[in-house]
C-alpha cells in the first residue's frame, strides 16, 4: 500500500462515511459535521441545480482518511455572505469568465469555523497544506476562475495567506460572556443609558400576552418545524427573494443534529407567531434564522439577542454569534469582530488587481471596527 498522499474528490457527502468525516474534526462545531452537510444535500437545498455542486475533498494516506474539506463548485455568489459580485462583473467586463468558481465553505452559513479538517497530530499542518494545494489542483483541472474560503479561523487564515491566497477582512457582531452569572450581571457592565434602553425593550417585548419557550433535541417536533418554516419563508421572501432552505432540511436537521439545535419559539393565544433558530457548540451559540407572522415591538431583539444572551449565561457558553450584518446589535452588547476569508485567483493579473482593492477595503473595515468599538455600550469601553 502506497504512503503517497492522495487527494480525492467527493461528489456527495454520502460518498464518505459519517465516522471517517467526523473523525477529522477537532471541535464540536456543528456546521462542519457530516450530519449538517448531509442534511443540506439530502434535503435538496444544496445541489448542482441550486448552484452549489458538492465537490468535497478527502486526503487519503496509506488507505486511511487523513483530512477532509467541505467544498463546492459555484455557479453564482449567492448564499455566501462574503460579497464578490463586483469582482465577477469586473472580470467578465475584461473578457474573463468568473463562474463557475470553487467555494471552500459551509453553504448559507456566515459562521466562522474550520475549513481544512484534519485530526490533531504532528502532521496536522502538513495535511492541511496538502488539502489546500488540492483546492488549486481541482480548480486547474476544472478550469475554474478561483478558489474562495470563507469565515476562516485565524490559524487557517494565516496558512492560506502563506500559500498565496489573498486575505479579506469582514465584520460581524458577537457577544462575549465575561463569566456573568445572570443577565443583570451583564447589564451592570453597560452605561446607564444603554442599560435602561435594554430593560425597556425587554419589558415591551413581553407585553401582549406573549409566551416564550426554549426547545432542543427531542422536544422539537414536526409541528414546531412547520411553524418555524413559515416564519423562515416569510422573512426570507421579504429579505432576499427565494429562501435557500426547504422544509425537509429542518426535519433532517432535527433528526440528525437535534442536540445542537436551540429553538426559541414565541406564541400568543396558543398559536406560534415567531421563532429564532440557533445551533450550539460547547463554547458558542450561533444565531441563524428568525421569522414572525405578527409584528410586536422589540420582539426581534428579545427573541434573537436577549434570549440568546440569557441562554449563554445559563449554560456557561462563552460567545454568541448573531450572524451577518447588523450595527444595531452594538447597542445590545454585541461588539464588532473581524471575520476572514481567503481568495486565490488563477489569472495573475486579476489576482493582483484584487490584491490592490483589498488593501484599501481592509483599511476601511478596520477603521469602521475601531470606530464602533469606541462607541461600545459598556461603561469601560470595549469589553471582550
Amino acid at each position: 500500500m502506497s504512503d503517497t498522499p492522495l487527494i480525492k474528490t467527493l461528489q456527495s457527502i454520502a460518498d464518505i462515511s459519517e465516522a471517517d468525516w467526523n473523525a477529522c474534526l477537532t471541535t464540536d462545531h456543528p456546521f462542519v459535521t457530516h450530519q449538517f452537510l448531509k442534511a443540506l444535500e439530502d434535503s435538496g437545498s444544496v445541489t448542482a441545480e441550486s448552484g452549489w455542486m458538492p465537490y468535497h475533498l478527502a486526503l487519503e494516506i496509506e488507505g486511511k482518511i487523513a483530512g477532509v474539506a467541505p467544498m463546492y463548485v459555484k455557479g453564482h455568489s449567492q448564499g455566501e455572505y462574503v460579497f464578490d459580485h463586483s469582482w465577477a462583473h469586473a472580470y467578465e467586463r475584461a473578457g474573463g469568465r468568473y463562474y463557475p468558481k470553487m467555494q471552500l465553505s459551509v453553504p448559507f452559513s456566515p459562521v466562522t469555523g474550520p475549513r481544512l479538517l484534519v485530526p490533531d497530530g504532528t502532521e496536522r499542518e502538513t495535511h492541511q497544506r496538502l488539502l489546500l494545494q488540492g483546492t488549486k489542483q481541482v480548480a486547474d483541472k476544472l478550469n475554474l476562475s478561483s478558489v474562495h474560503a470563507t469565515f476562516l479561523e485565524p490559524a487557517e487564515r494565516d496558512l492560506m495567506e502563506h500559500e498565496g491566497f489573498l486575505i479579506r477582512t469582514g465584520e460581524q457582531f458577537h457577544w462575549v460572556n465575561d463569566d456573568y452569572q445572570t443577565f443583570n450581571d451583564f447589564l451592570a457592565q453597560l452605561s446607564s443609558r444603554k442599560r435602561k434602553a435594554i430593560r425597556k425593550e425587554r419589558k415591551g417585548a413581553t407585553e401582549n400576552d406573549l409566551e416564550f419557550e426554549i426547545l432542543t433535541g427531542d422536544e422539537i417536533g414536526e409541528a414546531h418545524w412547520d411553524a418555524f418554516y413559515n416564519f423562515y419563508i416569510d422573512t426570507g421572501s421579504r429579505k432576499w427573494g427565494t429562501p435557500y432552505l426547504n422544509r425537509k432540511f429542518f426535519s433532517l436537521l432535527g433528526e440528525q443534529l437535534g442536540e445542537a439545535v436551540v429553538l426559541f419559539m414565541v406564541s400568543r393565544d396558543g398559536r406560534y407567531i415567531a421563532g429564532a433558530l440557533n445551533l450550539k457548540s460547547s463554547d458558542c451559540l450561533y444565531g441563524r434564522y428568525w421569522g414572525c407572522i405578527e409584528d410586536h415591538r422589540f420582539l426581534h431583539f428579545e427573541t434573537c439577542y436577549y434570549r440568546a444572551i440569557d441562554f449563554a449565561i445559563q449554560h456557561g457558553i462563552k460567545r454568541v454569534e448573531a450572524g451577518a450584518q447588523g450595527p444595531h446589535k452594538l447597542a445590545r452588547g454585541y461588539l464588532p469582530t473581524e471575520t476572514y476569508s481567503a481568495h486565490w485567483l488563477r489569472d495573475p493579473g486579476f489576482h493582483d488587481a484584487v490584491a490592490d482593492y483589498l488593501q484599501t477595503e481592509t483599511k476601511q473595515v478596520e477603521a469602521e471596527i475601531n470606530y464602533l468599538a469606541e462607541h461600545s455600550p459598556f461603561r469601560n469601553g470595549d469589553s471582550r
